[in-house]
């Protein structure tokens, strides 16, 4: 008679800093019934979100200390870097959203200690991986934030008002970048009766913008590729001067700026510079999500809010951990369908899902833009 395979153990662990958590107690009833998982969970793990440990316990899962999880776990699942080269079980795998194409240089400890490393971040933007996208889970719900914080910042109202005393006219906001973040953006400046123009370099980004009620503004001469997921890609030197001008132009009218445009692995694309802040009215509000990469914005600090001539700039990639309980519901959906689909596929040697996420096989790179790096010239 054969013996049964060994369940694997997957340990939970906190990120510091950060108030979501990345499974919750009703997925964790999921990995330990439906996919037999073992699951370890370190003490506190969901009190940002006042859930308490013994709702980890009754879905099944055990409280472990954060180096025990390390030693007794074959995978680690987190929201960010947690591993600080304790001791590990060997083999270990780490499953997170690392940002590795840009913070390429917090890979190396992971390399040095022989571990796999897969991150979410990096998942293609297909049918097939929409129900483990974090990137868009997280820029939907950081769109929806910049909004509301927007709103707390600027010293005016959204929409029309009318009134006895006189009428006050809708705030005016621009949109930089009209993906995932963009568009909520979009949708809830409009909900809240602003006025909304926004630009993107792809063209086709357009009629999504027209169909929430914004006005399109578009550069002729951009490049798109069909090999991007999606996403943006960097432009020629002619262009990046044209659309300066067109945004420099369309700034001096807003009264709010939201921009969202990244470039995976790269800098930031360079969208407000600082004589366009200058020339906005004072009381103005630029909130700038690609802070984390560089910033859309010449003056913006990653998670600071600064003053520049009566001009308020947030800068700030994570706005989505401001809203733990929405941010924790999703990403733990997108950690549990990652998790079991990894399950099953992992025997699979090409399984295209997979292959575009890990970063490292046991200590040696296997990531496409890593390996194309170790090649000689």
């Amino acid at each position: 008679m054969s013996e049964q395979p060994q369940s694997k153990t997957i340990g939970i662990l906190k990120t510091p800093n950060d108030p979501r958590v990345c499974l919750l107690p009703k997925e964790v009833k999921r990995l330990t019934g439906e996919l037999k998982l073992n699951i370890l969970f370190e003490p506190g793990l969901g009190s940002s979100l006042q859930i308490e440990d013994a709702e980890y316990v009754q879905a099944g899962a055990i409280s472990q200390s954060h180096e025990s999880i390390f030693k007794n776990s074959d995978t680690i699942v987190s929201i960010n870097h947690t591993f600080s080269e304790v001791e590990m079980k060997g083999g270990c795998c780490f499953i997170g959203i690392f940002n590795p194409l840009f913070h390429d240089s917090k890979l190396a400890i992971y390399q040095k200690n022989a571990a796999s490393v897969y991150s979410l971040d990096l998942l293609p933007r297909t049918t097939l991986a929409q129900s483990m996208d974090v990137l868009s889970s997280m820029a939907s719900l950081a769109g929806y934030r910049a909004v509301i914080k927007a709103a707390e910042l600027y010293n005016g109202v959204f929409p029309m008002f009318t009134t006895a005393a006189g009428t006050l006219t809708p705030v005016k906001i621009l949109v930089l970048g009209a993906g995932v973040a963009g568009l909520q953006a979009i949708a809830t400046a409009r909900r809240l009766g602003a006025v909304v123009e926004a630009f993107d370099v792809r063209k086709s980004a357009g009629e999504e913008v027209r169909s929430l009620g914004a006005t399109f503004i578009e550069v002729e001469g951009y490049t798109e590729s069909s090999n991007a997921g999606g996403y943006a890609v960097e432009q020629s030197e002619a262009y990046q001067k044209k659309q300066k001008e067109l945004i420099h132009n369309h700034i001096l009218t807003a009264n709010i700026v939201i921009s969202t445009a990244n470039i995976p692995g790269r800098k930031a694309p360079l969208l407000i510079e600082t004589r366009s802040v200058e020339a906005m009215q004072p009381g103005s509000v630029i909130i700038d999500l690609a802070a984390e990469q560089g910033g859309n914005c010449e003056l913006s600090k990653n998670k600071e809010t600064i003053n520049h001539n009566g001009v308020t700039i947030l800068g700030n990639s994570s706005l989505s951990a401001e809203i733990p309980v929405a941010a924790s519901k999703l990403l733990s959906n997108n950690y549990f369908s990652f998790l079991k689909y990894k399950q099953k596929a992992e025997s699979q040697t090409d399984d295209p899902l997979l292959t575009a996420c890990k970063i490292m096989e046991e200590g040696e790179w296997t990531h496409p833009h890593f390996t194309k790096q170790l090649q000689p010239a």
